[in-house]
């Protein structure tokens, strides 16, 4: 067997799972209560062996959305910096606070008790959001397209505020519109000329 055909299967088994995890991640952010590993995978088109031989625990897989959903939003600010203006790129990210926000509404019961148990550091993901919101802020500022006197803690805190009042996906437009007020208040005043 050659080195390419020993590769295959790991490539199409890292792409199995890519694909389970974004179904999941789909499943768990529409649900209102808590999907079954059942559900998960008749909505991905697989048998429930497959899905387990994956993730071999509802918390194994709540882990693995809840990493992803992380990394996403902390390389989402370097990203999103390389396409656009800070501002731009600040409320962008918003959008994908807001997505990871709605992603753990499905699975909030077990990701608590994770939480709780030790098995997902809280703190350390805290540190990563802020450090992601800091580092769309310095450029911000840089660029003097953000205001100066607002932290990384006062934008999570309004986030959290305006994802508790306006979940999504049900309350889309209203989080659009807050989220807008949002920034306005983000951008520096308009010197007088």
């Amino acid at each position: 067997m050659s080195e390419a055909e020993m590769r295959t299967p790991r490539a199409d088994a890292a792409r199995n799972r890519d694909q389970l995890l974004a179904v999941a991640t789909r499943v768990f952010a529409s649900a209102d209560t808590e999907p079954s590993m059942r559900a998960i995978a008749r909505e991905a088109g697989v048998g429930i062996a497959t899905l387990y031989r994956h993730f071999p625990t509802r918390e194994s897989l709540v882990d693995a959305i809840y990493r992803d959903q992380v990394v996403r939003l902390t390389t989402g600010a370097h990203e999103l910096l390389g396409e656009m203006p800070p501002a731009a790129a600040m409320r962008r990210w918003m959008d994908l606070f807001g997505d990871w926000i709605a992603t753990k509404n499905g699975m909030l019961d077990t990701l608590l008790v994770m939480i709780e148990s030790g098995e997902i550091a809280h703190a350390q993901t805290r540190t990563e959001l802020l450090t992601a919101i800091t580092t769309i802020l310095d450029a911000g500022r840089a660029a003097d397209d953000l205001r100066t006197d607002i932290t990384a803690e006062d934008i999570a805190a309004s986030l959290i505020g305006i994802f508790t009042v306006a979940p999504r996906p049900e309350h889309e437009a209203k989080a659009s519109r807050l989220l807008n007020l949002l920034m306005d208040g983000l951008r520096p005043a308009a010197r007088p000329t």
